[in-house]
């Protein structure tokens, strides 16, 4: 094991990788509950999102051990599943079948990309402040999810407004306890944030779940069976590729393009930045192995669609395991098969209330609002396409749109400053298929 892994080489010890695995699989944890949760809003089976969403989780955490021998995990990315729910489905009209197909093609697409010398070229064409402001955007945006989704925020009025009292459907004002269930499951998970308690999303999520009880939110099955495995069977292997073409081939590389990059510029990021940090790189700032790990981030993301569940993705939080002293692809490994056990949690998850996910949709959109700190906002040729991207991500309920509104904006700007040449073509391309989109959508 220490040879294969190369543990003693790397300045670690299989104790520090197994602590470092079960760290960093607390940390993520809460994607076992929240995916689910977000996906099933398209009709999905909750119990078999959940089912997929380990055994993807799984498989990428596996796949990167072996491929890449780098302590980073994965699993269905938060972003993209929102992307998956609200902007393909409910925005583009996609049912979820179709969705599953879109995020395979875009799976295979980001796989071609890893595979090939247009990975470097790709991932450099974008500027870095605008892939800031779209992981941003997109905390805003889940977090905006999380407060409708117990209607603490409502357009009752007309515009969005604090809702302390709901309809109960019988024409009723009563108090909304699923919102106020929310607030308490999000002070309580902050301040295990702020004490920097391991697994603090879980804890949070496990503490409101118990607090719900006396509040009406949460409720006990009147029977717990492991019949919910089941379930798995009408998500996975559900993917309708036909369907897909049948509805255009614009919105189709629209929807395909922006998975795959997203994906892309998430994975890298998340590896670069966290590898670099706990000084992982090599002189060049690159991090060994890095191009396997992408590799098997596209494999779990085709894997994970066939399985029934939105983009496989490299994780932030893999960062808690390395600070534990992680450093090779045994604790992946270790993440790997604490995600495979998860399964057996299933038939308990449908507990588990929206109150109690939301308060983590919130503090996900926390940690991912910290990329505006990379804008240089004193540049207005950056400052407008970022906060474009920023803003129109939760105005226009819609992530597709925020990347859209984003590129195209720098892209005249420039123009219209006679910069084109700072522009990449991908950027180009980007921005006029989004404008052909629009156009073709408001005829």
């Amino acid at each position: 094991m220490d040879k294969f892994f190369k543990i003693s080489e790397r300045g670690s010890s299989v104790r520090a990788e197994i602590v470092g695995g079960v760290t960093t699989f607390f940390a993520m944890a809460y994607i076992i509950f929240v995916n689910p949760g977000l996906l099933s809003q398209t009709g999905m089976n909750s119990n078999g999102v959940m089912l997929a969403t380990c055994i993807s989780a799984a498989i990428g955490c596996l796949l990167t051990a072996l491929l890449a021998n780098a302590p980073f995990a994965q699993a269905p990315g938060m972003g993209l599943n929102a992307f998956f729910t609200f902007t393909v489905c409910f925005g583009m009209g996609y049912t979820w079948q179709e969705a599953l197909a879109i995020v395979l093609l875009s799976g295979i697409l980001f796989l071609v990309i890893a595979v090939s010398p247009l990975r470097s070229k790709i991932i450099s064409s974008i500027p870095a402040f605008l892939k800031s402001a779209i992981s941003a955007g997109i905390g805003l945006f889940i977090a905006f999810i999380g407060l409708l989704n117990v209607k603490l925020v409502g357009f009752g009025a007309g515009v969005p407004a604090l809702q302390f009292l709901v309809d109960d459907g019988a024409g009723n004002m009563v108090a909304n306890t699923a919102g106020i269930l929310t607030i308490i499951g999000l002070l309580i998970t902050a301040i295990l944030m702020a004490y920097k308690v391991k697994g603090a999303i879980v804890i949070g999520i496990i503490i409101t779940t118990i607090i719900g009880f006396p509040m009406g939110q949460t409720h006990l099955p009147d029977a717990i069976t492991m019949s919910v495995f089941k379930d798995f069977g009408e998500v996975a292997f559900k993917l309708d590729i036909p369907g897909v073409m049948a509805k255009g081939i614009l919105p189709l590389v629209t929807a395909v393009i922006s998975f795959a990059l997203v994906d892309c510029f998430d994975t890298v990021g998340t590896l670069i930045g966290t590898a670099k940090n706990a000084g992982m790189t090599d002189k060049n700032g690159n991090l060994p192995g890095g191009d396997r790990a992408l590799i098997a981030d596209a494999i779990a993301t085709c894997c994970g669609a066939c399985l029934g569940t939105s983009t496989v993705t490299t994780f932030v939080e893999s960062s808690t395991g390395i600070s534990e002293g992680a450093r090779t692809g045994l604790s992946s490994i270790v993440v790997g098969v604490l995600f495979l056990l998860a399964c057996l949690l299933a038939p308990v998850a449908g507990i588990i209330p929206s109150a109690a996910t939301a308060p983590a949709l919130i503090i996900v959109g926390v940690l991912m609002i910290r990329g505006a700190t990379e804008v240089n906002w004193g540049d207005f040729e950056e400052a407008c396409p970022a906060f474009l991207t920023i803003a129109m991500m939760p105005f226009a309920y819609s992530i597709s749109d925020g990347i859209g509104f984003g590129f195209i904006s720098y892209s005249i700007i420039k123009l219209a400053r006679g910069k084109a040449k700072d522009v990449p073509v991908l950027v180009y391309i980007i921005s006029v298929l989004f404008i052909l989109k629009y156009v073709l959508t408001s005829i």
